[in-house]
């Protein structure tokens, strides 16, 4: 039998084309090398920050968020240095049922204070998902026509699990805002619920977002969180809805005659507002001033000020209490040993926390 030639074998493997593509030489392919971490300099951020430099703020507010060790050392002394700097601002917690508006309110209201000559700071909280734990942050795409205005700043934020509507760092990001001179500070909840007491306990002016048919929302809506709030605003009170709304107001209206005062000395009250049609929003400032003025005459401004610092204070201690004992990994182990022992039945949930602390 005669063996086919090498050329005619379907096995035989031709030379390739040496050279480089397209007639190009060969050269050393780059080795993916990791960003050396710029060191940011706390004194010169700080002096950045003072001076109102958003991108300098947005920095800080990163670092203030990072759970890194190092940087939270270095956050720390960020806000030393700012903390002289801050508490000039008019601090408005904004919360509502979802589809109330919030976002729409912030875009018209924010806007107009722009316009005014003031400068607005938006804190956007998204909420973070209990699977994935990720957030959309998707707030400022709603706000087109605010971030595009040269006084404003607006800050999405994911939750992360923490309760009450708000980042765990909320309360240092609105230092730093006052810190790069901001009046007036907008921070947007989640949403409305029980654990909104958490945002009371950081704001100056507490403001509620309904809609209308208050017959049945009144119904529906927590009494607790009614009496949290200084005002409360009838939203999308425009067209066929207007006439509504306003009856709606005059509801709310009785209602907070009723009820106890959130803020001593201060009467709360229900305004109606469109967004849309940008129908109401000067009202809604002049309640703020009004709030302002009332409040800061009687000194409870300062009083309640002091007390949310305190507050803060004594809920920092509990975060830290947590940190340091899951933070510890001897401890860790010793919590799933506990935790298989309770789930097999043979420890019972009492038994298994006494364990660990004893």
């Amino acid at each position: 039998m005669t063996m086919p030639h090498q050329d005619q074998s379907a096995l035989f493997v031709m030379d390739g084309v040496k050279g480089g593509h397209d007639g190009m030489s060969y050269s050393n392919p780059k080795k993916f090398r990791k960003k050396k971490q710029e060191v940011l300099d706390i004194e010169k951020l700080a002096n950045d920050v003072h001076a109102g430099n958003r991108t300098a703020l947005s920095k800080a507010i990163t670092l203030i968020e990072s759970s890194n060790m190092e940087h939270k050392e270095r956050a720390q002394k960020l806000l030393q240095e700012l903390l002289p700097y801050t508490g000039n601002a008019i601090r408005v917690g904004i919360t509502g049922v979802p589809g109330a508006g919030k976002s729409s309110f912030i875009e018209a209201f924010g806007t107009m204070l722009c316009k005014m000559g003031k400068r607005v700071a938006v804190l956007a909280i998204d909420p973070s998902s209990s699977l994935s734990g990720g957030s959309i942050l998707g707030d400022k795409t709603r706000m087109e026509e605010l971030v595009r205005q040269e006084n404003a700043f607006v800050r999405p934020s994911p939750s992360a699990g923490t309760l009450g509507g708000v980042h765990k760092k909320s309360r240092e990001t609105m230092l730093l805002c006052e810190a790069a001179g901001y009046d007036v500070l907008l921070i947007e909840t989640v949403g409305v619920g029980q654990s909104e007491t958490y945002v009371r306990g950081m704001v100056d002016f507490f403001l509620l977002l309904v809609l209308t048919g208050a017959g049945d929302e009144l119904q529906g809506m927590k009494k607790g969180i009614m009496e949290l709030a200084d005002g409360i605003i009838v939203h999308k009170a425009d067209g066929d809805n207007l006439r509504p709304a306003r009856r709606t107001m005059q509801e709310y209206k009785q209602i907070l005659h009723f009820l106890q005062p959130s803020t001593p000395g201060w009467l709360s009250t229900a305004l109606s507002v469109s967004s849309m049609e940008k129908v109401g929003l000067d009202k809604v400032w002049d309640m703020l001033m009004e709030f302002e003025q009332t409040v800061k005459k009687t000194n409870y401004w300062n009083i309640r000020r002091r007390e949310q610092t305190r507050d803060w204070f004594h809920s920092m201690i509990t975060d830290q209490l947590i940190d340091s004992f899951y933070g510890n990994p001897e401890r860790k182990q010793q919590v799933r040993k506990f935790e298989d022992e309770i789930l097999h039945g043979r420890l019972t949930v009492t038994q298994g926390v006494n364990a660990l602390f004893d």
